[in-house]
This record gives C-alpha cells, structure tokens and sequence, in this order.
C-alpha cells in the first residue's frame, strides 16, 4: 500500500566488539540467561524490548520471540547479521534456504553462539522492502532461577509500526498525517488502520502472554 514512499535508506551499522574496562562475563552453559534489549532503529522516540531468553536458544526461535515481543506478524523475510558480518536466515519448505543460499540455517545456531559477552551487538532484519532493523544488544549475562519461565518481557516502550507502512520514513510520516486532521492522508491512514492507532501503547502483559504461547 505504501509504494508512493521512498525506499528505506541502509542504516550504517556500527558493531561494537570492543573489550570494556570491566570483564565481561561468559555464558557457562546453555542454561544461562541473556538479557537482551533489542531497538528498532530509525524509530524517534525509539522503540524498544528488554528480554530475558536462553542463552541456547536458536536463532530460529528467537526470530519467534522477537516477532511476538516487538509486535510484527512474520509476514516478511527476515535475517540475522552477526558481528563478524555472517548472516541466518530460516528454511523454506522445501529445506532451501528462503532467498540466499550463502546464509546459514537459523535452525542450528544458538544465541550464545553468536553473541558470546555483554555488550556484544548483532542486528535482526525483518522486512527486506520496509528494512526495518533491530539491533540486539546482549546487556548482561545471569544464572537461572528455579522455576523461571523464558522467554520473558522484562520492559518495553511504545508500540510497534504497522506491518507495510514504508518502513521507518513512511512510519514517521503515517504519524505526522495521524496528528493533523487537515493532513491530505489522513483519511485514508484512518481508513487503512481501520481507527487509531496509539504510538505510545505497550502492553507488558500481553507480550509475556504472547512469550508464554511459544513452542
């Protein structure tokens, strides 16, 4: 619906794999927890999920729980892009990979593979034609509690852009035609949101029943 926008600029990734002054702290097992904090950049003011999983979790799986927790509804492709520039992607039906044969199945690499200290960066891609990229930072490393149930939504702000709104550019002008009622598109933006659309609504606890529904 959004062709009429420009074509999301590619973000210049900085990855920062530098040591820090404190030592960071490496998963000892797969048991470990991360707390992750994955931004969708571009978005002012940003948004944004701070997540408790596994640390042996899969890419494939965290590609679930990232959906469930950020808002999207896993319409699009999507890939990983580790600090050493590798990237994941998931397997068509098929068992070929969906777009790229050069990318490595999501299915057999775990968190802790990829992101091995805190502090340490990678980026979450969804939607090659909006271009709408996470960066997902691992914040700490912890020992599990007994009887905790991951993955979990520890925080959050505002809510996810609609799916197909032209990515960060076309997003950031769907509110500006939203706010002002003599907008030329604001009637059509009612119409294809079918009502409002609240850019500051974050449910926690309906995240963390989305969470508890994955398998």
């Amino acid at each position: 619906m959004m062709n009429s926008y420009e074509k999301v600029p590619r973000l210049r990734l900085v990855y920062d794999t530098s040591p820090k002054k404190s030592p960071a702290r490496t998963p000892r097992s797969g048991a470990d927890v991360y707390v992750i904090k994955v931004t969708l950049l571009g978005t002012k003011p940003p948004v944004w999920r701070r997540l408790a999983v596994r640390a042996d979790t899969t890419l494939a799986r965290l590609h679930s729980v990232l959906q469930s927790a950020i808002g999207w509804y896993d319409c699009h492709l999507h890939q990983f892009v580790a600090p050493d520039q590798t990237r994941y992607s998931a397997l068509s039906p098929d068992g070929d990979l969906d777009w790229d044969s050069r990318v490595v199945d999501e299915r057999k690499v775990k968190l802790r593979q990829v992101l091995r200290a805190s502090r340490q960066r990678m980026v979450y891609e969804y939607d090659f034609g909006d271009g709408w990229e996470h960066r997902i930072e691992l914040e700490k490393i912890v020992p599990p509690e007994p009887g905790e149930k991951l993955p979990r939504c520890l925080g959050g702000r505002r809510s996810c852009p609609p799916e197909d709104c032209g990515g960060v550019w076309g997003y950031a002008e769907m509110l500006r035609a939203l706010a002002d009622p003599k907008h030329r598109e604001h009637a059509m933006y009612k119409e294809w949101l079918d009502g409002d659309f609240d850019a500051e609504a974050f449910d926690i606890e309906r995240v963390n029943e989305l969470l508890a529904g994955i398998r």
